[in-house]
């Protein structure tokens, strides 16, 4: 054997070692306490204000536009509706009706009645028709949020979370349709991509921090009589309190679903490795298979 094959040789063997010992998986340090802290602070305050915020909604459940209660002509409702001897829910949106018995508008009780509301009171707080007490969860919870979203992004700001971590690259979002395409077919990044948010991540974190938190926030302060009375350029912005409370539960609403479409997308790209991460920050990213 030539020293020039040998050599090869010794250079193929190190090479296979190389590759047979490259790691599968590393752990990272994903998320920082203030991420963490916060991110279950708003959990907590997203669950009760959402839920505290049915039962204010099931004192009049129904939305309009402009700054008083066109009670002939919501722009949505939940009610009871009576054709000949029988009583149904029925949801109005626009012009359309749907039935909606027994989940909007009206249910059946165990004794054959029935019981007139918007949301099904298991969803409400407290679970039970109680307005005031509703109001006060509600109120103290809002507070509570605030707070915790001015830290968060007091912080984002001055560390530099927004500006690296959040905040999309030009050549991002040049490849969005490309990231779309990925996750229709729920294909997600492995090794150095998956150390960072992609770029549905970011502008979705951006959308709902930068522009559906603080609308929610500012129509909750236009709806408030002492707000008012002390800002009243806040009802103007917003075109009456009505507008305000329809687009508060418009913007509610788009909170619920991308809350929905987090949850489900924590549940189908590892559950356990997403909720370890936001525990502990710690996050383990996973390499495509060593070559053969």
């Amino acid at each position: 054997m030539t020293p020039a094959v040998q050599v090869e040789q010794w250079a193929r063997a190190m090479d296979a070692t190389t590759e047979t010992t490259e790691p599968k998986q590393k752990v990272i340090d994903r998320h920082s306490g203030t991420v963490r802290i916060t991110h279950w602070v708003n959990v907590i305050c997203l669950l009760v204000l959402l839920m505290s915020g049915l039962q204010i909604f099931n004192a009049h459940p129904a939305l309009y536009l402009g700054s008083k209660s066109n009670f002939d002509n919501p722009v949505m409702a939940m009610r009871p509706m009576r054709h000949g001897n029988d009583v149904y829910g029925v949801t109005k949106i626009f012009d359309w009706h749907i039935n909606t018995t027994g989940v909007f508008g009206l249910a059946k009780t165990a004794d054959g009645g029935y019981q007139i509301r918007g949301f099904p009171w298991s969803v409400t707080l407290p679970g039970h028709r109680d307005l005031s007490m509703g109001r006060r969860w509600h109120f103290f919870f809002a507070w509570v949020f605030v707070i915790n979203g001015l830290i968060y992004l007091i912080w984002s700001i001055a560390s530099g979370h927004l500006r690296c971590d959040l905040a999309p690259a030009v050549r991002e979002l040049k490849h969005i349709g490309a990231s779309i395409w990925e996750h229709i077919r729920l294909r997600f990044p492995e090794g150095e991509e998956a150390k960072h948010y992609n770029v549905l991540q970011k502008l979705a974190y951006l959308i709902v921090a930068l522009v559906l938190l603080p609308l929610m926030l500012a129509t909750g302060l236009a709806m408030s009589p002492g707000m008012d009375s002390g800002y009243p350029f806040l009802l103007d912005i917003f075109g009456g309190r009505q507008s305000a409370r329809t687009i508060h539960f418009v913007t509610a609403s788009a909170i619920v679903l991308f809350f929905v479409v987090h949850i489900v997308m924590v549940l189908i790209s590892g559950v356990w490795n997403n909720l370890r991460s936001m525990i502990t920050g710690r996050y383990v990213i996973k390499f495509p298979e060593a070559r053969s």
